[in-house]
């Protein structure tokens, strides 16, 4: 345990990971100070878990532009102090005139950059549908209450921090480009941390959510706003693309390790079935004993993160237009079996790892918040634009961020997104099909009570990220927050290569697995792991990940 706390620490100077400060009543931990702090008023206020989220979220929209939002969509998994659980899907849907070809070139070669950039890149926002639907099923406390706290901070303003600062200024010209008028985003071309950032037109929009509900999105002002922006742009959304959106309530995936449950999200997240897969790939293998990150350890992670993303690139998609092995998938024997051919020996290429024979045939920059109620009710929530500012158009009048979604679909079967992720014709583009995700938020049992509340951004690094962190405390004894901080690394079939962080996996162990055959790549920090952890005396305790504005609030 010293040497894991050294590893860590010597990583992530910045916080005293052995203080970890347990709360009674209540904890709320999101990616950026002002939202957690929004969270834990609501809760004070009487608001239940599902009442934070919802607060949380519109609160993100604003402080946390780069992913919070309204524009784009997510996914929610809940699990109420009596062990019922539920999942909400709001992701984006291709528009009515997507097609599959839709960003080809006369060569039937893909055209990456029209899936990720300007109004054309955008899917139908599902977001505000999401929220009232939450809050509809299970919210106690007024609506406009729950919106109100974003309203005040897009209204006067907050100041940003140094990330943020950064982020801004680096993103100055990207952001003129595709937004020729000036808004809040490009009043400045420098930014330093305490700066106010004022969102005028934001405001605007929050205060016809808050009105309105559903309609003060999907409808009026602010649907006119979005399909003008899509004329100026070339972008296919519709006033009746808005007008039948609908978040879909669907049942969570569900599945085993070492005497807990883990329950997740289903397609057309890829997460649930992912995260579940892999801890049924490496149940019987001893890592508690090999230690963290030891070269065994780590082999048999890597050898099931290869087996179960080519799975993922076959068989996932969205399951109201493709018909997931669902079953087949979440089958122990099954991941037990594509382990077999597994040896200790040499690292297995990625060219001899094809997806399994099945009987009968997202970003760095999304966001993830954790929340736990006085009574038990807990909801992960992660939400998205995909890429940073996804398309980086603004609406004008609107002052919110358009996604970039349609990047997640395979654009082109055999063709990598932004992540590097290659997917099949289950994923291909289909009008108002949900495009695939890595979306994982996770919520953990332990002899029938609550555990565990666990998600994160980070594109297609986001199931081996909560993967480690579930991992970091349940086999190698860590606290919450040193699960969150401690160095990861990742494998997802394609490209063939281990990457991980600066201190993650040590040289000794690195030299052994080059020797393997294994290819590893050093990369930047990344994923922002939130997470909350039920002590034995039923008090909560709360991980912000270090790597980003993270922040824990209790009472």
């Amino acid at each position: 345990m010293k040497k894991i706390s050294f590893i860590i620490v010597s990583f992530f100077a910045i916080i005293q990971l052995n203080a970890q400060e347990s709360y009674k009543n209540g904890v709320v931990v999101t990616a950026h100070p002002e939202a957690s702090k929004v969270g834990v008023e609501i809760l004070k206020k009487g608001g239940n878990a599902i009442d934070a989220s919802v607060a949380v979220q519109f609160t993100l929209a604003v402080v946390y532009p780069n992913a919070g939002n309204i524009g784009g969509g997510g996914f929610l998994v809940y699990r109420d102090a009596k062990g019922k659980t539920d999942a909400l899907d709001y992701r984006e849907k291709a528009p009515f005139k997507a097609t599959e070809d839709m960003y080809w070139d006369k060569n039937d070669n893909a055209i990456t950059e029209l899936s990720l950039y300007g109004q054309f890149a955008a899917g139908v926002p599902g977001t505000v549908d999401g929220m009232v639907k939450a809050h509809e099923k299970y919210g106690k406390l007024n609506w406009k209450d729950l919106v109100q706290p974003a309203i005040n901070l897009a209204q006067k303003g907050f100041k940003i921090t140094k990330q943020q600062a950064s982020e801004l200024t680096n993103k100055h010209n990207d952001f003129v480009k595709y937004n020729p008028k000036t808004n809040a985003l490009t009043s400045k071309a420098s930014w330093k941390e305490g700066d106010l950032l004022i969102q005028k037109d934001l405001a605007n929009t929050l205060k016809l959510i808050q009105q309105k509900g559903r309609a003060g999105f999907y409808e009026g002002k602010t649907a006119d706003l979005i399909v003008k922006e899509m004329k100026r742009g070339n972008g296919i959304i519709s006033h009746e693309d808005l007008k039948q959106y609908q978040s879909v309530w669907r049942t969570p995936v569900s599945g085993n390790y070492k005497g807990l449950k883990v329950i997740s999200m289903p397609p057309p997240s890829s997460g649930g079935i992912a995260l579940v897969s892999l801890f049924q790939s490496i149940e019987n293998y001893p890592i508690n004993k090999w230690g963290f990150q030891a070269d065994s350890t780590i082999q048999v992670m890597v050898e099931a993160e290869r087996r179960v993303y080519a799975d993922r690139a076959e068989h996932l998609g969205d399951p109201d237009f493709f018909k997931v092995p669902q079953n087949q998938l979440l089958d122990k024997s099954y991941n037990v079996n594509r382990m077999k051919d597994f040896s200790f020996n040499k690292a297995t290429p990625s060219s001899a790892i094809k997806a399994g024979e099945i009987i009968g045939k997202e970003s760095m920059e999304t966001t993830h918040y954790v929340i736990v109620d006085k009574d038990g009710n807990a909801a992960s929530v992660t939400t998205t634009l995909n890429n940073s500012y996804g398309s980086l158009v603004v609406v004008e009048g609107a002052g919110f961020l358009l996604n970039d979604e349609m990047d997640d679909f395979s654009v082109k079967p055999g063709t990598p997104n932004l992540y590097g992720l290659v997917g099949g014709k289950a994923n291909a583009i289909e009008p108002s099909k949900r495009m695939l995700s890595s979306m994982t938020p996770s919520i953990l049992e332990k002899d029938g009570k609550l555990f565990m509340v666990v998600g994160t951004p980070g594109g297609s690094t986001i199931i081996t990220s909560v993967f480690q962190a579930i991992l970091n405390v349940v086999d190698f004894g860590m606290t919450m927050q040193e699960a969150v901080a401690a160095p990861r690394f990742h494998h997802q079939w394609l490209p063939d290569q281990v990457d991980y962080e600066p201190n993650a996996i040590s040289e000794n162990v690195r030299e052994s697995l080059k020797q393997k055959g294994y290819i590893l790549k050093e990369r930047k920090p990344y994923g922002r792991v939130d997470g909350i952890l039920v002590n034995p005396n039923g008090t909560y305790q709360g991980g912000a990940d270090p790597r980003g504005d993270d922040k824990i609030e209790g009472y």
